[in-house]
């Protein structure tokens, strides 16, 4: 999975996957997480921003009162590339950091 422009496939994505929130649906990543509350969800929509500038790589948020979800894709190509599975990994890894937990 190592060429950043190419778009992979949910079977290919599966495991990398497997015990995040994000799932492969189409030409992107979805996941949405659950805070305590607004205040909460713009933390963690913070502490991706800087990850996501770091990386050049930016998703799609919603954002509400003690929701947050996220949507990944690499427009560039039309689909899911190795940069939306990093990025995923590491919001989930930040989500978990700041208490959010999967869910609508």
């Amino acid at each position: 999975m190592g060429d950043p422009r190419r778009i992979l496939t949910p079977a290919e994505t599966a495991d990398e996957l497997t015990g995040t929130a994000f799932v492969h649906t189409g030409d992107r990543l979805d996941a949405a997480y659950r805070t305590a509350d607004f205040a909460a969800a713009v933390r963690l929509l913070d502490a991706v921003a800087i990850e996501a500038e770091a990386a050049g790589h930016h998703p799609d948020v919603q954002l509400g009162w003690g929701r947050i979800a996220f949507e990944l894709s690499s427009h560039d190509v039309g689909g899911v590339t190795s940069r939306d599975l990093a990025l995923a990994r590491r919001i989930d890894a930040l989500a978990d950091e700041h208490g959010a937990r999967p869910g609508n």
